[in-house]
Formats: structure tokens, sequence, C-alpha cells
């Protein structure tokens, strides 16, 4: 016999509404039920059971309102809902982020109607962080937040609606659920973190060196030299030559780092050895690539390269591999986030960054770095191993990726720069546990910021989602570096 749903107590705004029953839309903002291709959480996720998981608690937990559910794949189903919603007026909108990129919310926010936007975190994440940082922007505010792993933090937010169904503001609901997130947030928690020594170069030598160094860009079939980033060289190659570096690399020696890696992994696993050695293959044709151009960094347009047949391995593994050395492996052509892993590895005398793509829950406290590829040596080529396990590409099921189970109780310093702005984005936070979840990017590093977590929220519509971790303490170098260079380190946190 199925169970009743759970009833869960909602303190923040609990009185209950005299007179009508709020009527409240919940839109599921996703491609499908049933994922048809990669992106978060990954092709194939069926989103079925989570909705109708959230649907019975909204429904058993207030008994005083009408839930209405619906899907929307973007801005045309978004316009089509709310016009329908002016013939059959409701009090207020539920927005859940499922699906990264896809355009819903912001129909739904401009009705000025009291909206609920949630993080279906592992999902949704991405798009959710950037839209959101966008209206928490806004002078007179109608969209509040929810990103939690707590269900019962999306019960204290609805209890919410019943500010307005009592005659109160859209402010005030805004200020009530703000608080209730507040509430259920736990404080800070005072670490005893381990010792973690860095060599630093000044900022001179290090400005000297990353003058010789250089970033290779492969986004295109398109080859180009354009202005340096942050005083790094920047050159664009074709997708032909890191391909045909590929093909031309030593089988024997690609099967020799295969069988390295799967000895070293803890375990391979939905991974052929066929997989492992083309992706050795890669590794090795990125390598002397970067020989060919005197360079020392290369990201890649990954994605679009292997979807469109312009290279024939994942550089998982590759950029993996790379960074262990001391070199950098970037992922999806991002040049800034490159030239952030190239920066300030050099400034830490070799240290590998992590690049990103953060989640946020407010529950835990946690900010959480995900992504397919990370070392295993994060304290440096001639530092310790981390375990690691080797996957496949989570999006898509595919290929050979990393799981590295990074350390914890470490001060880690994550970063981002701007060339635009002359920027560095700055956060801390401290390394507590590594999260086992199937969906979304395979390498999940837990970490509580140091500061202010509801400022965390802020800066992502400019700045974007990457984020680079370091593992160490880059405060006074990074502020001596930037103002060395004559720029600015804005704190996120």
């Amino acid at each position: 016999m199925a169970m009743a749903p759970m009833t869960l107590v909602a303190d923040s705004c609990s009185s209950s509404v005299t007179g009508k029953k709020l009527k409240i839309r919940v839109i599921y903002s996703l491609h499908a039920v049933i994922q048809p291709g990669p992106d978060w959480p990954n092709v194939g996720f069926d989103f079925g059971p989570h909705m109708e998981k959230i649907n019975s608690l909204l429904t058993a937990n207030f008994r005083d309102m009408e839930f209405i559910p619906v899907l929307a794949t973007g801005p045309e189903d978004a316009v089509k809902i709310v016009d329908q919603d002016k013939i059959s007026p409701v009090d207020g909108y539920i927005v859940y982020q499922m699906n990264c990129w896809n355009r819903v919310v912001q129909t739904v926010a401009e009705t000025g109607k009291p909206v609920i936007y949630a993080d279906f975190q592992f999902g949704g994440s991405g798009g959710f962080l950037v839209y959101n940082a966008a209206f928490l922007k806004k002078e007179k505010r109608n969209v509040a937040f929810v990103a939690s792993s707590d269900i019962k933090d999306l019960i204290s937010a609805v209890s919410c609606f019943r500010l307005v169904g009592n005659g109160g503001s859209i402010s005030e609901f805004v200020a009530a659920t703000d608080r209730a997130r507040l509430k259920s947030t736990p404080g800070t928690r005072k670490y005893q973190t381990l010792v973690n020594d860095i060599s630093f170069l000044s900022a001179d030598e290090c400005i000297k060196r990353l003058g010789q160094s250089k970033i290779l860009a492969v986004n295109d079939q398109e080859s180009k030299i354009v202005e340096p980033v942050m005083g790094i060289p920047l050159e664009y190659i074709p997708f032909s030559e890191v391909n045909k570096a590929w093909s031309s690399a030593d089988h024997d020696e690609s099967v020799s780092i295969a069988e390295k890696w799967q000895k070293n992994a803890l375990e391979v696993k939905g991974v052929t050895f066929e997989t492992l050695v083309t992706s050795a293959a890669m590794y090795i044709g990125m390598k002397s690539v970067l020989k060919d151009h005197g360079a020392n960094a290369i990201t890649v347009n990954c994605l679009g390269g292997f979807y469109g047949g312009h290279i024939h391995a994942y550089p998982c593994l590759g950029f993996h591999e790379l960074c262990n050395e001391g070199l950098v492996g970037g992922c999806e052509c991002d040049v800034r986030s490159a030239a952030t892993m190239l920066a300030f590895s050099t400034l830490t005398g070799g240290r590998p960054g992590f690049i990103s793509d953060p989640v946020i829950d407010t529950s835990k406290r946690q900010i959480i770095y995900a992504h397919c590829v990370a070392p295993n040596r994060i304290f440096g080529s001639s530092g310790d191993t981390n375990p690691f396990r080797i996957m496949t590409h989570s999006e898509d099921r595919n290929g050979a990726s990393v799981q590295s189970i990074l350390p914890s109780n470490y001060l880690t310093t994550t970063l981002e720069i701007d060339a635009s702005k002359k920027e560095i984005l700055f956060h801390q936070a401290v390394s507590v546990d590594n999260d086992p979840d199937d969906r979304a990017c395979r390498t999940k590093l837990c970490a509580e910021p140091l500061g202010d977590i509801e400022k965390l929220f802020t800066m992502w519509d400019t700045w974007s989602w990457h984020r680079v971790t370091f593992y160490g303490d880059l405060k006074e170098p990074v502020h001596a570096f930037a103002d060395k260079i004559g720029w600015h380190v804005i704190e996120e946190a």
C-alpha cells in the first residue's frame, strides 16, 4: 500500500488564510519529463517521480491552497501559461528550475505576482544562480528563492504566500521568505584546518612568467592570434590540429597510460579499456600540440568538438593528467577560466586550479564545486595524491571523466578573472566533503564558505557560472598581484 505524503511543519508564515483558497501555479522549467539529451542532471533522467513528490508534499502541507502544476520548456510555453492565468487568475507562482538554461522564470516574474524560484539541485543550478542573481538586483523584487536540498525549506517559503492571501504586500512576502531561509541556514562553524603551506612567487616574477606562457584555445576550425589575457599570450588553433595529434599518438604509449590510470583509480565504472586508450591518445595529442606551440595551457570546446565529430575522444582524462603535471587543461574553451587557472597556478608555484560549475545549498551552508574534470594532485605535481574514480562523462554517460575525491578540512580559495573589467572575483571556503550524488558532474567538492553566503548568490549574472578553486590561502598574494597589475579584487562573500 502506498504511503501518504508526509506533512512538514511550516513555521515561518503559518497563520491560515481567511476566506478563499489560494491558487498557486507550479511551473517545472525543463526539456521533458524524461531528459532527451545531454545536460544536467544527465541524459535519460526521469523527472517524473521528483515532480510527483513535490506536488504531493505541497498538497499534503497546504490544505488552504490549490496547486496547479504544469511543464514549460522555454519562453513560448511560459507566455501561454501566463496568458491562461489572466483568464483564470492565480495568486502566485512556484517556478522550479529543473534543467539549467530554460528561460521560463523571466516571463513569470514580469507578471508582478509573488514568485518562489526554486533550484532543482544538480539539475537546474546553473540557470538558477545566473537568473536569480539578476532578480536580486531589482529594486522592487517579487521573486523569492529557495536553494536547498531540504524540502522543508520549500515548505517554509510556500507558507509565506499566506501573507499575500491575508492582504500583505509582495515586498512583505519576499522579506518573509528571506527570513525563513536565513533561519534554516546553519551558522558559521569554526574549523581547525590542516596545514597547507605554499611557496608563492612574487607578483613581479609571476607577471614575468605569465608573459612567457601561452594559452591555446580550441573552439572551432579557426586559427588566429588574439590579444593577451592578463598579459598571457593567447592563440586559437583548429579542432583539426588537435584531432590530427590524437590520431598520430603512439598506440603503445596510449595503452601504457591507460593501464596506469586503470591501476591507480579506485575503480573504473562504465568505461571500457578501449575508451581509456583513446582518452590517453587525446592526452598525448594535446601535450604534443602544447609543445609545438610553446604553450603551457590548453582549453577545448570539448562538447562541441565531440558532438560535432571534430574530435573523437573526450579530453577530460587528458586535462586531469595535464593539471597533475603543472600544466593547464581547461574545459569548454573557457579562456577566462583557463587564464585564471594558469595565473594562480603560476603564483602558487604550480598548484592546479579546479574549474567547476558551483551549486549552493543553504540547508547545509555549503557551496558544491562540481565538474567532470579535476586533478588528484591538488597540492601540486610533487604533492600528495588523493583517490579518484574513472567514470563516464556525466551528462551523456559517454567517454571517460574523473571523480576526484578531494581532501577535506583545508582552506580553499576560489577565483575568476575578467580582463574586460580588470577584476578578480574572490571567495574562500573550507573543504568539508565530497558529494556522491549521481546527478550532474562527477567531482563534487563540498565546502563551507567564509563570510556571507547570502552575498554569494549575487554575482552570477555578471560573472557567469564557472569558478576556479585552489587549495590554500591565496588572499594576500592575490591582492598583491592585483595591485601590481592595476586590477581590483571583488569579494563575492
